[in-house]
């Protein structure tokens, strides 16, 4: 993660406990349990986090970004925006016309 900048914040999972930049679910300690506060702010953070995995599932459908890429390598970045749209198109963020 050392790309990232210090005054960036992003949603993680249990999988990035510990980096600085990422904010992380509260995790229930041994043989305890998580405030109130902590479960309020555990189910905000996965309200958000479904919608990107659900976004990402969609381009996983493409299977384009899961798997390896058999075309030219200079096509990848188009082929990607392609599907990129296609997916906007279908969950209706984007209008075509004409």
């Amino acid at each position: 993660m050392c790309c990232l900048l210090h005054s960036q914040r992003f949603q993680g999972d249990q999988a990035y406990v510990g980096e600085p930049s990422i904010d992380t679910p509260h995790k229930k300690p041994r043989g305890g349990d998580i405030t109130p506060a902590q479960k309020r702010s555990n189910k905000a953070k996965a309200q958000k986090r479904i919608v990107v995995e659900h976004l990402i599932r969609l381009l996983n459908f493409f299977r384009v970004a899961s798997e390896r890429f058999r075309l030219k390598a200079a096509n990848y970045k188009s082929t990607i925006l392609v599907i990129c749209g296609l997916v906007r198109w279908r969950i209706g963020a984007i209008v075509m016309c004409c």
